[in-house]
C-alpha cells in the first residue's frame, strides 16, 4: 500500500492523461469518515494530489464531485470490505462510466480497498491494486490500514507512519498507565458518570479547530455504532441506557447556533473541547489566540455562571430598577456547574491527531465493557438495508406495494404520482 501511494505521489503510477492530479475515495459509513476526517485535519500536510471522498448514494454527491475532474488524470479508490455495500457500488458503477467516456480502460485507473477478491476482479481491478485488510476489522476501525490510503497518499507514506506511531503511543498508555492517569479510562468513566448516573442523554463534541469539523461525525459512527445497543453481550435486555447521544461543530461556529441551549436551556449538555497550543498560521497568530480565548471562555462559562445577584448588579450599572430590572437581570443568570472537559494539545500534527482518534477508540471500548455490551456489532443498520432492497423495486415499478403496511403504500404511491 505504501509504495502504490507514494507511486501514485511521485508520478510513477499514472493515468492516461498523465501524472494524477485528483483521487476520489467512494465509500460510506466507517470507508469514508475516518479517512475524510483525517484528510482534512491534515490539510497542512498535502503536497500532492487533491483527494475527494463520495459516500451518499444521492446523485447530487457523486455528480458535484466528479463534474470538477478531469478522468484522465483521477485515481478511484472504491473502499468497501465486501465490495457490495449497495451506495459504494452504485457509485463506483457511475464512476466507472463516467471515466469510460474518455478513457480506454477505465479500470486501469481504479484501486480497490476490500476483502472480497473475486469481486474486485470481476469489476476489473487488478490485484496489484487491491489492498485487503482482515474480515473482523468493523469499518469505524479500520483506518489505519487500507481504508486510510487516501490519507496516504494526500499526506504521504512518512506522514502516515508518524499518524500511526501517535496511536501506537496511545495505545501503549492506554494497557500500561494506572487506571487513576490512564486518559481513555478516565474519559470512560465520566461518560458513563454523566449518561447512567447523572441521566444526560447527550455528548456535544465541539473542537475549536476548523479542520477538526469532521471529528464529530466520525465520533458519531464510533461511540454511537459501538455502544448504541439495547441488547446485552448474554443476549438479555439492557436494563440501564447504552451510549449517549454524540453531536457537535468547530468553534467558534457553535457559539452563534447552539450554545444558547448549552448554556441557558433546561437540559444539562457535557461538553468536550478540544483546542490546540499551536496553530498552523504562524501570520495569522492573533486569530489562534482569539480562537484558544473563545475555548477557554467557554468551559469557564460553563462551570462557573452567573448568578442572579451580579446579573442584578449589572442591569442596575445599565441604569434599570425595579420590576424591569429584575426582569432583565433573570435573562441574563447562568446556572453553571455544567460539565465539560477539555483536550489541550500542542498542535494538530499526524502524531498528535492519531493519538486523539486512539483515545476515543480506547474509551468507546471502556465503556462497552461497562456496559456489558458488544461495542464490535452495528446489526442496527441491517433492517433498514433490507426494507430499502424490497422497496426499491417498488418505486421503480417492478414490483407492487402490497404486504407494505399503509403508511409506507402511501409515501410509495406519492411519490409514484409526482
Amino acid at each position: 500500500m505504501g509504495d502504490f501511494a507514494e507511486a501514485v505521489r511521485s508520478g510513477d503510477f499514472v493515468g492516461q492523461g498523465g501524472r494524477i492530479t485528483d483521487v476520489v475515495n467512494i465509500g460510506i459509513g466507517g470507508s469514508d469518515l475516518g479517512p475524510a476526517m483525517a484528510t482534512l485535519a491534515l490539510a497542512p500536510y498535502h503536497d500532492r494530489p487533491k483527494c475527494h471522498f463520495v459516500s451518499n448514494v444521492d446523485g447530487a454527491h457523486i455528480s458535484d464531485v466528479l463534474r470538477e475532474l478531469n478522468p484522465e488524470t483521477t485515481l478511484v479508490i472504491v473502499a468497501s470490505k465486501t465490495f457490495t455495500t449497495i451506495e459504494t457500488m452504485t457509485n463506483a458503477c457511475t464512476a466507472r462510466a463516467w471515466m469510460s467516456e474518455r478513457v480506454a480502460t477505465p479500470a486501469a485507473q481504479f484501486a480497490a480497498l476490500s476483502t472480497a477478491a473475486d469481486k474486485t476482479s470481476e469489476f476489473g481491478i487488478d490485484p496489484s491494486r487491491v489492498f485487503g485488510f482482515a474480515d473482523w476489522v468493523g469499518g469505524r476501525y479500520s483506518m489505519w490500514g487500507p481504508i486510510g490510503l487516501s490519507l496516504m497518499i494526500a499526506i504521504g507514506r512518512d506522514a502516515f507512519h508518524a499518524f500511526l506511531r501517535g496511536a501506537q503511543s496511545m495505545d501503549r498508555h492506554f494497557c500500561d498507565a494506572e487506571f487513576h492517569e490512564n486518559l481513555p479510562v478516565l474519559l470512560a468513566l465520566v461518560g458513563i458518570w454523566h449518561n447512567q448516573v447523572c441521566d444526560y442523554a447527550t455528548r456535544a463534541v465541539l473542537p475549536y479547530d476548523q479542520r477538526l469539523s469532521r471529528l464529530p461525525a466520525y465520533f458519531q459512527q464510533l461511540e454511537m455504532e459501538s455502544n448504541g445497543k439495547g441488547v446485552a453481550m448474554d443476549g438479555t435486555t439492557l436494563p440501564y441506557h447504552s451510549g449517549p447521544i454524540v453531536w457537535g461543530e468547530p468553534g467558534t461556529n457553535g457559539q452563534h447556533a447552539f450554545y444558547q441551549l448549552i448554556h441557558q436551556g433546561t437540559r444539562v449538555i457535557p461538553c468536550e473541547f478540544m483546542i490546540a497550543v499551536h496553530g498552523h498560521e504562524t501570520d495569522l497568530q492573533h486569530h489562534h489566540t482569539l480562537l484558544a480565548a473563545n475555548c477557554l471562555a467557554q468551559s469557564e462559562a460553563l462551570m462557573t455562571g452567573r448568578s442572579l445577584d451580579v446579573a442584578r448588579d449589572m442591569m442596575a450599572a445599565k441604569g434599570f430598577s425595579g420590576d424591569e430590572l429584575e426582569r432583565q437581570a433573570r435573562h441574563r443568570v447562568f446556572s453553571g456547574n455544567r460539565p465539560s472537559t477539555t483536550l489541550v494539545y500542542p498542535q494538530l500534527t499526524p502524531e498528535v491527531l492519531g493519538q486523539i482518534v486512539a483515545l476515543y477508540e480506547h474509551r468507546v471500548f471502556v465503556e462497552g465493557v461497562i456496559l456489558g455490551i458488544n461495542s464490535y456489532d452495528q446489526w442496527g443498520v441491517e433492517l433498514g438495508k433490507e426494507l430499502a432492497t424490497s422497496i426499491e423495486p417498488i418505486l421503480a415499478g417492478d414490483a407492487d406495494a402490497n404486504g407494505k403496511d399503509g403508511s409506507t403504500q402511501q409515501l410509495v404511491d406519492f411519490i409514484q404520482n409526482n
